[in-house]
């Protein structure tokens, strides 16, 4: 398999989300048109509150999109439910967090492993795939760590490994960099970038730093509901 073929198109069309307040219905989203190529690498920016996060969980399937298409490599999830939402996210999904998200009592090397016990793989092959990750993320030598004697940047980086273990498709990473220093920043992000172009997935990162977003081959801005080009 090519590195183009890995990756997923992004294809989303008048898309519509929201939630409900003591005010009444908060539209967050209202009309979201945003295309990616396969392989493609793409930023969303924009305030707080505007949606960055709503709009990278309807695309990851952790929430369901109230109305429009949502079509990820030609499939539109927006209809799945079930099995079948959950296969999506277990086979062609990635997510990185700004908060890690590891587990304190694990080691990384569990924290990795467990994202990988739905994937119908053996124990075996669950702890030879994170060490795997670990070892090409540089992290060998700190896989019996856990997360508190691990720094920010290395917390990133197994919280980056976890989120390759399933091999995904799409890598969607939410201010990623937010809670780090501006060299774990750099080096993070450039993780991600290469990362990309070694395993051709299609990254996806929502951030508030220009520079970083200005690194990327599409940018977006999310303001009062609606995407535009960046």
């Amino acid at each position: 398999m090519t590195s183009d073929e890995r990756g997923v198109s992004l294809d989303v069309r008048e898309l519509r989300h929201g939630y409900r307040s003591q005010a009444g219905q908060l539209r967050v989203l209202d009309g979201v048109d945003l295309s990616v190529a396969a392989n493609g690498y793409a930023v969303v920016t924009g305030p707080s509150g505007t949606g960055k996060t709503t709009l990278l969980a309807i695309l990851g399937g952790l929430e369901r999109a109230q109305a429009g298409r949502v079509e990820v490599g030609g499939r539109d999830i927006a209809g799945l439910a079930g099995d079948d939402l959950a296969a999506y996210r277990r086979t062609t999904v990635g997510f990185v967090f700004q908060h890690f998200g590891l587990l304190d009592a694990l080691t990384a090397a569990e924290n990795v492993e467990l994202a990988a016990t739905l994937s119908g793989l053996s124990p075996r092959q669950r702890r030879a795939r994170a060490t795997e990750v670990l070892e090409s993320l540089g992290l060998a030598a700190r896989s019996r760590h856990r997360p508190a004697e691990l720094s920010g940047g290395e917390r990133q980086r197994v919280a980056i490994a976890r989120a390759l273990v399933n091999r995904p498709r799409l890598l969607l990473a939410d201010e990623p960099t937010g809670n780090l220093d501006d060299d774990s920043a750099v080096m993070v992000i450039t993780l991600l970038e290469e990362l990309r172009r070694q395993q051709g997935c299609t990254l996806v990162v929502v951030t508030h730093d220009r520079a970083l977003a200005s690194r990327a081959d599409q940018r977006f801005r999310i303001d009062e509901g609606r995407v535009s080009a960046a």
